[in-house]
């Protein structure tokens, strides 16, 4: 007997179990080495990774924050080694982590043949210099394709405007009217969040929202400290900054993994964009599981997508996608 699953078929086990389920994809409780040794060759478009940064943080039973270097280097080259196996021709890989660590992961992403592509960093600024070093003001987010890439979507977000005066931040050096009527490109450094992001006031439209691709720097990425939007106790992501990831990377129907569920966020969206998925989780499930029944039922919470005061269509985030001559709006 085998694993159903929308794109592929996995053995039944006990070394991993499926705790939930929806029409495009599924979630396991278990290890992720374990489930990536039975997924077969190149059948997955994206992999997304945030494993835990070996800070000691508690995450739950089964899972240890707490290993030698050595260790923790060993363990990622492990799941990386597999995600780079799974991967199609093309497919993505994105991986969230410390510069620490990414620079290690980059290293041996090289030295098999992997193609580079951006560093993204997430600018997380505030935190205190320790010893003869400069303050911690970043995470990164490492993209890397297998090969080519296959896909590589153009997607819009607003132009960043002030949160206090409603005007256009950057200057655009006298050429603001030589500008795409689409927008800007997406940029790789997510600028402090609570600097930049806040949520749009419902009833506030007082300029006309204007879009731009996305660049190498990201600059409206808020953290998720706020017990409003947590679902649980340890680290999570931002939804927006998965939706992006996905979008950018995939079509609709494409198959996403995420080796390192924690709160559903990569499912999550998924969902939200129509892609398949599958995705395991060592931990604590109920957290993930929740917010995928939430959604299926039409209860979530939406993030705004741009920072300052831009207009909001029905209250919700924004982005937007043009596929070919195409496009769409979530």
């Amino acid at each position: 007997m085998t694993i159903a699953h929308p794109s592929i078929t996995l053995p039944e086990t006990e070394r991993y179990y499926r705790v939930h389920h929806t029409g495009l994809g599924q979630l396991f409780q278990g290890d992720c080495i374990d489930m990536l040794g039975d997924l077969p060759a190149e059948c997955v478009d994206l992999v997304f990774a945030d494993p835990p940064f070996n800070l000691g943080k508690d995450y739950g039973k089964h899972v240890s924050d707490s290993l030698k270097r050595e260790e923790y280097l060993a363990w990622s080259k492990d799941w990386l080694r597999e995600s780079m196996r799974i991967l199609k021709p093309g497919g993505s890989l994105f991986l969230f982590n410390l510069p620490v660590c990414l620079i290690e992961y980059g290293a041996f992403l090289n030295s098999h043949d992997m193609l580079f592509r951006h560093w993204i960093a997430c600018r997380m600024p505030k935190a205190f210099p320790r010893g003869k070093k400069l303050s911690p003001a970043h995470y990164g987010l490492l993209y890397y394709t297998k090969g080519e890439p296959t896909t590589f979507n153009k997607v819009y977000i607003p132009i960043p405007v002030c949160r206090h005066c409603g005007k256009e931040i950057r200057d655009y050096g006298g050429h603001r009217n030589k500008l795409n009527e689409r927008g800007l490109n997406l940029m790789d450094v997510f600028d402090a969040p609570e600097d930049v992001w806040e949520a749009a006031d419902e009833d506030d439209h007082g300029h006309t929202q204007l879009w731009t691709p996305m660049e190498e720097m990201w600059d409206d990425i808020p953290p998720v400290r706020h017990s409003k939007y947590k679902t649980r106790g340890a680290n999570e992501l931002a939804p927006l900054m998965l939706e992006r990831i996905i979008a950018l990377s995939t079509n609709p129907g494409d198959l996403v993994f995420d080796p390192f569920g924690g709160s559903g966020t990569t499912y999550y969206a998924a969902e939200k964009l129509h892609r398949r998925w599958l995705g395991i989780e060592i931990g604590e499930t109920e957290a993930a599981v929740q917010r995928l029944s939430n959604y299926q039922n039409g209860h979530y919470t939406e993030w705004e997508s741009s920072r300052g005061r831009g207009k909001r269509r029905n209250g919700t985030a924004q982005l937007k996608m043009f596929e070919g001559n195409g496009q769409y709006e979530t």
